[in-house]
């Protein structure tokens, strides 16, 4: 009987070292039990990826996010060094746990924007708790596409598919990769809550059109911090229904700056409130910090508890700026207003030069005038031939405190 009960444990024993083993390996079967599951690495080889810059790997790529992301441990989806042709794929949750998507490699679209039968090349949606890192490239190769974008004079375009985009993704992140030649757009967040976007690098000529870096509308909560950004659009562009934003330790340039805006194009749009933008270089910008809203607008709407602090511009356009009379494709009606007020905003310790006369332009709206602007510690400064930098005030009420240069024009 002993002999019996020795021999038991022993196979219990053993058992549980195999058990243990296969944890570690991320042998154990999605199926089994989740106390069970591990960290297990779904390589989209295994699902017959080929990284020969030709192969269409979009069903590879799909069949293992699907896998992961019913995998009850900690998967991570792997995309090796190679070049991935892709075409347009969505990876969609809920997933079972956390979820990695690690691209070492470079990722190839098509260079036909039609063939992408979707507004974003690549798309993560309805996720939980997602990391997509790895130092890899997603390459839009955008330049067969922008010689045929005319949004620039056509209201009524047909926008090309942006290279990335996350939709009502909660507690996820984005790191370590670089976007180059999106066709139109590089990031598109939308409805996203407490998102991070760090040490990304975005890259697009100065003369792409409509090559927004990172474009965030209708989401709360997000950071963005040390990003390298240039392009032929907004650096980070911030759309209406956005909520508590903090942006640090950005370079920006080529490129249209940091915008807020264009609001007022829709009726019923959300407001924008708490945004902070801090520490951060702007070199060879046509704008620093701006915002931009349409008039006539479609619906009233408020913009409040803006920072903007501890900003160099280098050979920058226009470094301040609030454009309330922004009229793209100059179809505008000169005698219209715009609904949406401005109020609560700080330009403070913002320093460098401006290629302008007029390095400080705020012009507000005669029906809904800004209040409550505060300039602190400016320095600005125009080299041309035709004199100091100069500001520009329209319908403004606030204050200012430190040395200004140029001289406040804010009463």
């Amino acid at each position: 009987l002993k002999d019996k009960k020795e021999m038991a444990s022993t196979v219990l024993g053993f058992t549980l070292i195999l058990l243990i083993s296969a944890v570690a390996a991320g042998s154990v079967s999605a199926a089994g039990s989740s106390a069970l599951a591990g960290r297990k690495v779904f390589d989209v080889r295994r699902y017959g990826a080929r990284g020969d810059g030709k192969t269409d790997n979009a069903i590879a790529f799909t069949k293992a996010w699907q896998e992961a992301c019913r995998w009850k441990g900690t998967p991570r989806v792997y995309v090796p060094f190679g070049t991935f042709f892709l075409g347009g794929v969505s990876f969609s949750g809920p997933c079972q746990s956390r979820i990695s998507f690690i691209i070492k490699g470079t990722l190839l679209a098509p260079k036909e924007s039609n063939a992408i039968k979707q507004d974003t090349w690549i798309i993560f949606k309805y996720v939980d708790y997602l990391t997509v890192s790895g130092g890899g490239i997603l390459d839009g190769q955008g330049s067969y596409s922008w010689p045929r974008n005319d949004c620039q004079r056509n209201p009524n375009c047909r926008p090309l598919p942006m290279n990335i985009g996350f939709q009502f993704v909660r507690f996820s992140r984005i790191q370590h990769i670089k976007s180059i030649n999106s066709k139109m757009g590089h990031i598109n967040i939308y409805s996203a809550e407490s998102f991070e976007i760090s040490s990304v690098s975005i890259r697009a000529p100065g003369d792409s059109p409509n090559t927004d870096g990172i474009k965030i509308g209708s989401s709360k909560n997000m950071k963005i911090h040390h990003v390298d950004i240039g392009t032929g659009d907004d650096c980070i562009a911030i759309l209406a229904g956005n909520i508590n934003l903090d942006i640090s330790s950005v370079t920006c340039g080529p490129g249209h700056g940091i915008s807020v805006g264009s609001l007022g194009r829709y009726k019923d749009e959300k407001t924008v409130q708490g945004l902070t933008v801090r520490d951060s270089i702007f070199r060879g910008t046509s704008n620093g910090v701006r915002i931009k809203t349409l008039a006539p607008s479609a619906s009233r709407n408020i913009v409040s508890n803006f920072l903007f602090q501890n900003l160099q511009m280098i050979s920058v356009q226009t470094p301040i700026n609030i454009d309330q009379q922004y009229c793209p494709n100059n179809q505008c009606s000169k005698m219209s207003h715009s609904q949406v007020q401005i109020q609560n905003v700080r330009f403070i310790n913002i320093w460098g030069t401006s290629t302008s006369k007029v390095a400080v332009k705020l012009q507000c709206s005669t029906t809904a005038p800004c209040k409550d602007v505060m300039l602190f510690g400016v320095n600005l400064v125009h080299p041309g031939p035709d004199g100091p930098a100069t500001s520009l005030c329209e319908n403004i009420a606030g204050w200012t405190r430190g040395k200004i240069s140029p001289p406040s024009c804010i009463s």
